[in-house]
């Protein structure tokens, strides 16, 4: 099969749409490996809102439990992703997702700005370290896919255009970021869990935290009071993702799906699970004894 051969089947397709699909393909197998690093990264943003960071931090989901809390995320928006919206697992998962939502008092300004996050961070890491820079057509489609997964959320004046998405989270952090201790916490419990990831588990764990550090933008770094590492080490770090990226364009191509859930960081459920058990009950745990 040739090297581009995914890439072009994805051409083919519309992404008004096809864009579930399109959106399929490339985290299953065109960027399995990159998706997972960049909306890894994606959640370091959402922390550094302080509304976002501090709930997280008073459930004690991202702090306590944050390798389950990880993995339900990861197997949640996966079902959502293989099986739709709609039908089956899929329907079951985004119920789920809604469910444990709507047990607290999200604003739409930040359930708006997380979706943002899913589409922007992508394509930016890829234009920095894929292998190949996201087409036109994924771009659309990514756009499009969670345009309509936000929809399903009840989430109100979703952007239009990846570009739209691109700006509004841009803005969005310019005026909401900020330091709190409870988002600082969140942030320092996913760099922990980050550290125990294969293959940063054969690194020390001060070296993968400062790997991190390397990876996150200004902004970020001063939102949590995260050190600046040296420049020659951030440079160092980034050429080598590229460096990487240069490489797997040599590999051929993906002939099996590499699903999110499947990846070797997802540990919380090696007999399998049940979808409608997966996540939070908060309204069971609030209940009387």
């Amino acid at each position: 099969m040739p090297r581009y051969a995914v890439r072009n089947r994805i051409l083919e397709l519309d992404p008004a749409v096809d864009f579930r699909e399109i959106c399929r393909l490339m985290t299953t197998f065109e960027f399995p490996w990159d998706m997972n690093q960049a909306l890894s990264f994606a959640l370091f943003r959402t922390y550094a809102v302080p509304s976002i960071g501090g709930l997280l931090a008073r459930t004690g989901e991202l702090v306590d439990r944050v390798q389950k809390r990880y993995d339900d995320t990861v197997v949640l928006l996966d079902e959502i992703l293989e099986n739709g919206p709609t039908e089956g697992d899929g329907r079951t998962a985004l119920r789920r997702m809604n469910r444990m939502h709507g047990s607290y008092d999200i604003s739409n300004d930040d359930l708006r700005y997380v979706l943002c996050t899913f589409v922007v961070m992508p394509i930016r890491w890829m234009d920095a370290y894929g292998w190949r820079a996201m087409t036109e057509t994924e771009r659309i489609a990514s756009a499009n896919y969670y345009r309509e997964l936000g929809r399903h959320m009840g989430i109100r004046d979703i952007p239009q255009t990846w570009q739209a998405f691109s700006r509004h989270l841009d803005a969005y952090e310019r005026e909401h970021f900020a330091f709190t201790p409870e988002s600082r916490r969140v942030a320092d419990a996913t760099l922990g869990l980050l550290t125990t990831f294969p293959p940063n588990s054969l690194l020390p764990a001060a070296l993968v935290r400062w790997m991190s550090y390397a990876l996150m933008d200004a902004p970020l770094l001063d939102a949590f009071r995260f050190p600046h590492p040296h420049p020659a080490f951030r440079a160092l770090v980034r050429a080598g993702l590229r460096a990487r990226g240069r490489a797997v364009r040599f590999l051929p191509p993906r002939r099996r799906p590499l699903l999110p859930r499947d990846m070797p960081q997802v540990r919380s459920y090696p007999q399998g699970y049940d979808v409608a058990a997966l996540g939070t009950f908060p309204e069971r745990e609030a209940a009387p004894a």
